[in-house]
């Protein structure tokens, strides 16, 4: 499986889910391809503490594991970002001490927050990217060659009737920004017939 190696981007409030944040991971090299991912306020709250580097008077969460984790002998090697089932991004910490290397699930935000603290990589399945990834330029413009190789790379796996049946799904439950993503993906499909 290729990995392809992330970094972060930048951090922004959601305007579509209330108290959540997107965080955008891009490429490091290649096409530069964005991966946009919605966070925990306390998540992006510690990733633009750790990115300004501003030092809090008590540890934090994510300090406190770090501390357990050194304290433990291990360190964490990786952030990879194996699957995305519903718009969900499933994760794991890859840890190594003298003697074994652990395979730890997490939450992204969690996840990103432990490779900002330990200067690891961020990585992520090129599946994932061709689904999920879209292509833009830094300051979050698309040109048109971008704008093609978003609809072009995106193959399409899941029917329409499941793709709607997950809308109604995240309406239901008040996730709009996923349910904004999958309504364009919907709208992408019937397009393209």
């Amino acid at each position: 499986m290729k990995k392809i190696k992330l970094k972060i981007l930048g951090i922004s409030y959601s305007q579509s889910q209330i108290g959540s944040f997107v965080l955008v991971l891009s490429e490091r090299k290649g096409d530069k391809r964005k991966l946009p991912c919605i966070i925990k306020q306390n998540d992006a709250q510690y990733l633009t503490l750790k990115m300004e580097g501003i030092t809090t008077p008590r540890p934090l969460t994510h300090d406190l594991l770090k501390n357990v984790i050194d304290t433990l002998g291990a360190t964490v090697e990786e952030v990879f970002i194996h699957s995305l089932v519903e718009g969900v991004f499933y994760v794991k910490l890859i840890l190594r001490t003298v003697i074994d290397t652990y395979e730890l699930d997490c939450m992204l935000g969690d996840g990103v927050s432990m490779a900002l603290a330990y200067k690891c990589a961020i990585t992520v399945s090129e599946d994932i990217m061709k689904s999920a990834g879209i292509y833009m330029d830094d300051d979050g413009t698309m040109t048109d060659d971008q704008n093609e190789k978003n609809h072009e790379d995106r193959p399409s796996t899941v029917s329409v009737d499941s793709l709607e049946a997950m809308l109604q799904k995240a309406i239901d439950n008040d996730e709009f920004e996923v349910a904004a993503q999958l309504r364009d993906r919907i709208n992408e499909l019937k397009a393209h017939g």
